[in-house]
């Protein structure tokens, strides 16, 4: 075996198509340009670099499909095709749709002219085919097909198409001379007979090629799709782009699709065609598909990718006007369909098709598009890419996972190599990766990124703790890992160790931008203005792509709206799955707001299984997901597992806490809660959230003596930090009071006094409102919740709509009006998960129904509510309830002085 040992001053690029071609020269040009020397391994078995299977076809009626005008191989050199072309064809203008093969002769002098010009960068050409890679040191051997080995400080997997899938095609069919499973293979279609009709399946551009080739005076070319749409057409002069409003993806497919045909009808209205509005959202196409959720990325490619496709990838003028004649001379017959059956015979292939239809044709070609799909591909480079971990497949099961730089993401507990991909692979996170438009632009950024990337590794950056590059000092990167950590455990002293890290290195963007994050979100005492403001600058400064991306998204969270806050965070966790922190903050839980809620934050966490696998965190932040799922074992074992691996990791703590309560093992529950509290609690700033928990428990069991000393010995106001005092401890008190558990006046002055004023009058969040209208009940102050009602009744947000209404019902049960208290407080239950918060925490409101009920006198739908409950969990408190309604019955004893009966 043969083994090249190469220096770090070598890069390899597998593929020499038009994507590897212009990586090649991008590496050269720039490299040249810093003075650094290089050596460029391009590798592909083809015997010539540039038009690979896009640009290499041999029939000059095969056109692109883009205007000369925008087709230059160099973004920041519009006009580079242009003056080439004018060499042969002075008369050629920006709006000309010239000949693919002609644009993979042009493709190849790049090449050879990039390679003339530069000194110090230089291109080998190896044609073979690399079959596997594996780590060697900091860089990567690259297994060839020959059986030697070429090592490297990176590579660029610039693969292109993969051949089409085949899985409708019956076996005997793949097996028979007269089908073509590949129209671009090499050769492929002179194979086609001369005589007889053909059938394409497919109906899009490849089908539109494939036809005009294959297209004879005397043959019928039969077509058919699922859909049987055939693309659109470019116009032969343009309008320039239309620019859309602002779109947003992160409020969901429904609506972005809704968005998106309003810009394309404006569009028609302004310049009578709505090619215009399609192409003004070719730059904001890949942001849109990563603000949307996993689950709305698989509707779109299930419901409206073909749809899309047509609309987006366009026949050149003179392709569709061919396609025109042939369907008007009925020699191209297109249609909806699909092959049901087909008998090759020695003279033919007899089709049947899905409407019953029956066709005896010569070939049948295969036009179905690429194979997006890498698991079903057996190529031995992708096969050992994913097998390996070196690689994983991308969001909707598209290409590869990769950052925004193009490099390739590994499997979760695997390091990232030094692996970069372009094009089609990365179709899962940017949708549209395969038009020349978009490769040159990704050509020159992943050229620009490894050559960063090897010049600091001369440097080795510092990184966090899940292998994220940090531009500072190491003294100050070792202080954010561990603030990190404490962010992520939900333990104090992350805000102190952060201080100390921008202290030790001012310009340390991220440290700063977290900073900010903690005092807009967990009410650190950190002036986030002076935060945030110094963040940005270090950023301007000394930041790579990602941290530039995360200061971004967090001044978007900060100080944008709420629908641009969440677009931005959404699109730089598409972008940067391993950014742990802004994964915390995106997802609702003890620690953060979050910016997503239900479903939405279920498919954001589960998605990024692949990326974190079993870290104690993540682990964490799953099992909270399926106890909301009500998957109780398995939240429990995950929480059992990060609990295993990180002892005071806050999320598993609060995830098997809600399991025990949900499940009613309510003395298991708090008697290994008291024991972590013990231990751990003190360390937390979650104290009183747990403590809560475990009064909640106590309350459930009956033991009303525990209860009391619970709340005087951990949750009173001088124990619990500002909005606690209402979420936990005031809203505790409520809930005693209904159940009949707390006797005499219920200590709230000193909460409301402690409570930030704002949660009283006008919340911030319906989450607030709910728990501010709670603690104004408890104290039977009507006025306020009249105030609260009004603030309610003009809040746009729609999380706000269950809150007037219950404002309404509570002030009914202050006034004691008890059957209409029940009637309102109904129609409130079902609504009110949509503000935010935990089953358990909405509970409240079904004792306030309860206590209003059994008032009220309407035991026996008090019975039928406990014995529902009793069925979903058991408690003692429930079931003396029950038997209290289903006995003799009585007149509920009046309110003691201080509770509800007391309205001011």
């Amino acid at each position: 075996m043969v083994s090249w040992n190469l220096s770090s001053r070598h890069i390899a690029v597998v593929g020499a198509g038009a994507a590897g071609t212009l990586t090649a020269v991008q590496l050269m040009r720039q490299a040249e340009r810093l003075g650094r020397a290089l050596e460029v391994w391009l590798i592909d078995p083809a015997e010539q670099a540039g038009p690979g299977t896009a640009y290499g076809t041999s029939d000059p009626r095969h056109l692109l499909n883009v205007a000369a005008g925008r087709m230059s191989a160099f973004p920041d050199d519009p006009g580079h095709f242009l003056r080439w072309l004018a060499a042969e064809r002075p008369s050629c203008a920006p709006g000309d749709f010239v000949s693919r093969q002609e644009y993979g002769r042009y493709l190849t002098d790049v090449l050879r002219d990039t390679t003339a010009r530069c000194e110090r960068a230089r291109l080998h050409r190896v044609r073979d085919r690399v079959v596997s890679v594996r780590r060697q040191g900091s860089g990567l051997a690259l297994r060839l097909a020959d059986g030697s080995e070429l090592r490297t400080a990176a590579a660029v997997l610039a693969l292109g198409n993969f051949a089409p899938g085949q899985d409708w095609a019956g076996a005997d069919l793949r097996r028979s001379d007269r089908y073509v499973a590949d129209p671009w293979a090499p050769g492929a279609l002179d194979a086609v007979p001369e005589d007889g009709d053909l059938l394409l399946v497919g109906t899009g551009l490849t089908m539109a090629d494939v036809a005009i080739t294959l297209a004879r005076p005397d043959r019928v070319v039969h077509a058919v799709s699922r859909h049987g749409l055939l693309p659109g057409e470019h116009l032969a002069a343009a309008a320039p782009a239309a620019e859309p409003p602002g779109l947003d993806g992160s409020r969901g497919l429904d609506a972005l699709r809704r968005d998106v045909r309003r810009h394309l009808a404006a569009s028609r209205r302004a310049h009578g065609d709505w090619r215009p509005g399609m192409d003004g959202l070719r730059p904001v196409t890949a942001a849109l598909w990563q603000q949307l959720s996993p689950v709305d990325r698989t509707r779109f490619l299930r419901e409206d990718l073909r749809t899309w496709e047509v609309h987006r990838h366009r026949m050149a003028p003179g392709t569709a006007a061919r396609v025109r004649e042939l369907r008007a001379a009925g020699r191209l017959r297109t249609g909806a369909g699909r092959l049901v059956g087909a008998v090759p015979g020695d003279e033919a292939v007899s089709v049947e098709l899905s409407d019953g239809s029956r066709l005896r044709v010569a070939a049948v070609v295969n036009c179905t598009g690429v194979q997006s799909d890498l698991g079903r591909t057996a190529d031995p480079l992708v096969r050992c890419l994913l097998d390996g971990g070196h690689a994983r497949t991308g969001p909707a099961g598209l290409g590869f996972d990769t950052g925004s730089d193009g490099r390739v993401v590994p499997a979760a507990a695997t390091s990232a190599a030094p692996l970069w991909t372009i094009g089609v692979l990365r179709r899962g996170n940017l949708l549209e990766s395969t038009a020349l438009p978009e490769i040159r632009t990704q050509a020159a950024e992943v050229a620009a990124g490894i050559l960063a990337t090897l010049a600091e590794r001369r440097t080795s950056r510092p990184a966090d703790r899940y292998g994220l590059s940090l531009s500072t000092t190491r003294e100050a990167a070792g202080l954010y890992d561990r603030a990190l950590e404490r962010i992520l455990a939900g333990r104090f002293g992350a805000e102190a160790l952060l201080t100390e890290a921008v202290g030790a290195d001012p310009d340390f963007a991220v440290g700063h931008a977290a900073l900010a994050l903690l005092g807009h979100e967990c009410e650190a005492p950190v002036n986030t203005a002076s935060s945030l403001a110094a963040a940005r600058r270090a950023a301007a400064h000394r930041a790579d792509d990602r941290e530039r991306s995360l200061v971004a998204a967090v001044t978007a969270r900060l100080t944008g709206s709420e629908e641009s806050g969440k677009a931005a965070l959404l699109g730089h966790i598409a972008a940067h799955p391993r950014d742990a922190l802004m994964v915390s903050v995106a997802v609702p839980t003890v620690s953060f707001n979050g910016v997503t809620s239900g479903k939405e934050a279920w498919a954001l966490v589960e998605g990024l299984s692949g990326t974190y696998g079993t870290d104690w965190w993540y682990l964490g932040q799953l099992a909270f997901v399926r106890q909301e799922q009500e998957r109780w074992e398995e939240a429990e074992d995950l929480a059992v597992r990060a609990l295993a691996d990180h002892p005071t990791a806050g999320h598993a703590v609060h995830a098997r806490t809600h399991v025990f309560y949900e499940t009613g093992e309510h003395r298991a529950g708090l008697a290994w809660l008291d024991e972590w509290m013990r231990r751990h609690g003190a360390g937390s700033p979650h104290r009183s959230h747990f403590s809560w928990h475990a009064a909640l428990h106590e309350l459930m069991l009956d033991d009303r003596p525990a209860l009391h000393r619970r709340y005087h010995r951990e949750l009173t106001a001088s124990r619990v930090s500002r909005g606690r005092v209402l979420v936990d401890s005031a809203s505790l008190l409520w809930r005693a009071r209904m159940t009949g558990s707390w006797s005499g006046e219920l200590p709230l002055p000193d909460l409301l006094d402690t409570a930030p004023e704002r949660w009283l009058t006008a919340p911030p969040t319906a989450f607030t409102a709910l728990h501010g209208a709670l603690a104004l009940a408890a104290s039977g102050d009507l006025d306020g919740l009249g105030r609260l009602e009004a603030h309610a009744l003009t809040h746009g947000h729609a999380d706000f709509l269950p809150i007037a209404p219950l404002c309404d019902a509570l002030s009914a049960v202050v006034r004691q009006h008890w059957r209409q208290a029940a009637l309102r407080l109904r129609p409130v239950l079902p609504a009110i998960a949509r503000v935010g918060g935990s089953k358990a925490q909405h509970e409240v409101l079904e004792e306030t129904l309860l206590h209003a009920l059994v008032a009220g006198g309407e035991h026996d739908r008090a019975a039928e509510l406990l014995a529902a409950r009793l069925d979903r969990r058991p408690s003692p408190l429930d079931r003396r309830r029950l038997g209290s309604v289903a006995g003799p019955r009585e007149t509920p004893a009046p309110v003691p002085a201080g509770g509800v009966a007391h309205a001011r």
